[in-house]
C-alpha cells in the first residue's frame, strides 16, 4: 500500500507555501465570478492545477494524486451528490403537491415582525433544511420563502447566507464531522463533542448579529427572548 505523509512547508516558507496550497480555490473563485466560466470547466481546471501543485511543490506521489482525485470524485457523487438529489426530489414533491406552500404560509401566518421571520425562516427552518439537505439548498430555499413575504432578493439572499453559518458545523447528516475525522484521524465523536460544546454560543451570536445588521442593537434587544429560543 502506498503511502505518503504530507511536508507542509516544502518551500521554506511557510506562507509561501500556503499562499500556493491556495490558488487552485482562487482560480476556481476568479473562474466562476470573474471569467463566468461552467462550473464544471472551472472545478475541472482547479483539480488539475492541484494535482500538478501537490506532485510538483509538495512532492506528493503521481499515482498516489491520482488515486486521491479519484476518491474525492467518488466521495463527491456518493454521498454528497446522493445528499442532494434526494433533498431536490423530496422538496419538488412537496412543491407539486402543495404542501410547502402550507408551510411557507403557517410560517408567514405565525408573526409580520421582519426580525421575528427572518429568525424563524432563515435561521431555524434554514437549520432544518442544513441538516437533512445541506450543500446551499437551505439558503436557496429559505431566501425564495423570505421573498414571498415581501423581502428584497438580494437582502433575502443575505440575510440566509448570514443565518446558514452556525448550522453548517455538522451539515447534512453530519458530512463535515465524517470528513474531518477520515481527514484528521481523530474519531468522529470527539470531533462532534468539540462543534457541540463551540455551537451553542454560535446559536447566540449568529441571530443576535442577524437582527441586529437588520434592525439595529436596540430592536434586537426587544426580541432577545426569541433569539434565546432561537439559538437554543
Amino acid at each position: 500500500m502506498m503511502t505518503w505523509t504530507q511536508e507542509t512547508n516544502p518551500v521554506g516558507s511557510v506562507w509561501i507555501s500556503a499562499l500556493l496550497a491556495v490558488v487552485p480555490i482562487l482560480f476556481l473563485f476568479w473562474a466562476l465570478i470573474i471569467r463566468r466560466m461552467k462550473g464544471y470547466i472551472a472545478s475541472l481546471s482547479a483539480t488539475g492545477m492541484a494535482l500538478l501543485i501537490a506532485v510538483s511543490v509538495y512532492g506528493m506521489p503521481a499515482g498516489l494524486a491520482v488515486l486521491s482525485a479519484g476518491h474525492g470524485i467518488l466521495y463527491g457523487l456518493f454521498p454528497i451528490c446522493w445528499i442532494v438529489v434526494t433533498a431536490v426530489f423530496l422538496f419538488n414533491i412537496t412543491v407539486s403537491s402543495g404542501q410547502f406552500e402550507v408551510i411557507r404560509h403557517f410560517m408567514a401566518s405565525v408573526t409580520d415582525d421582519r426580525r421575528l421571520q427572518a429568525l424563524l425562516i432563515a435561521f431555524s427552518f434554514g437549520s432544518f433544511l442544513e441538516g437533512t439537505a445541506g450543500f446551499g439548498a437551505p439558503v436557496a430555499i429559505t431566501a425564495a420563502m423570505l421573498v414571498g413575504l415581501g423581502f428584497n432578493p438580494l437582502y433575502a439572499a443575505g440575510i440566509c447566507l448570514i443565518a446558514n453559518t452556525a448550522p453548517v458545523a455538522f451539515g447534512a447528516i453530519g458530512t463535515p464531522i465524517i470528513v474531518a475525522s477520515q481527514v484528521s484521524g481523530i474519531p468522529e465523536m470527539a470531533i462532534s463533542q468539540a462543534v457541540g460544546r463551540t455551537l451553542p454560543v454560535l446559536s447566540f451570536l449568529v441571530p443576535l448579529y442577524l437582527v441586529v445588521l437588520m434592525a439595529g442593537f436596540r430592536k434586537a434587544v426587544e426580541v432577545l427572548p426569541a433569539i434565546l429560543v432561537t439559538g437554543g
